[in-house]
């Protein structure tokens, strides 16, 4: 069995929390490891609150009023994307934007770092003309008992 799920989300703060309650719940009841499930959650708050930031169209004046998050629970591996619709990473962040140089105490700038400490692999890529899209995967552990559980 697999669950996937699509959400479009405006782009205000109070999405954010729920992307990630739909994401802990689906885990929850698929059986998926306590641990594994925050880690995607931080991850999945991340990249949505990323969005919710820079992900407008800076550019025209008519900022775009949503992002769209997509999750994947399917065999061993939970796949998350988030795209937004905004002006993209630097041109010279390239295939991978690397996270800057932060201090730990810096109240912005963290967020592509710790995505990339919390998941098995991330990937930044532009969409040119329609915004940035983050995606990550996990491996996933579970419960004993667990619906989803591959043997």
């Amino acid at each position: 069995m697999s669950i996937w799920w699509s959400l479009h989300l405006r782009r205000e703060a109070a999405s954010v929390p729920l992307a990630r309650r739909l994401l802990l719940g689906t885990m929850e009841t698929a059986g998926v490891d306590p641990d594994i499930s925050y880690d995607l959650s931080v991850a999945l708050s991340e990249a949505c609150a990323n969005a919710v930031e820079h992900g407008g169209d800076t550019g025209s004046g008519s900022a775009s009023a949503d992002y769209r998050v997509t999750a994947y629970l399917d065999g061993e591996k939970c796949r998350i994307e988030v795209a937004d619709s905004g002006p993209g990473f630097p041109a010279r962040c390239g295939r991978r934007a690397p996270a800057p140089a932060r201090s730990a105490l810096a109240e912005h700038g963290r967020g592509l770092g710790l995505i990339e400490q919390l998941a098995d692999h991330v990937h930044f890529r532009n969409r040119p003309g329609r915004g940035a899209v983050v995606s990550f995967d996990k491996m996933l552990k579970w419960r004993e008992g667990a619906l989803l559980k591959v043997s």
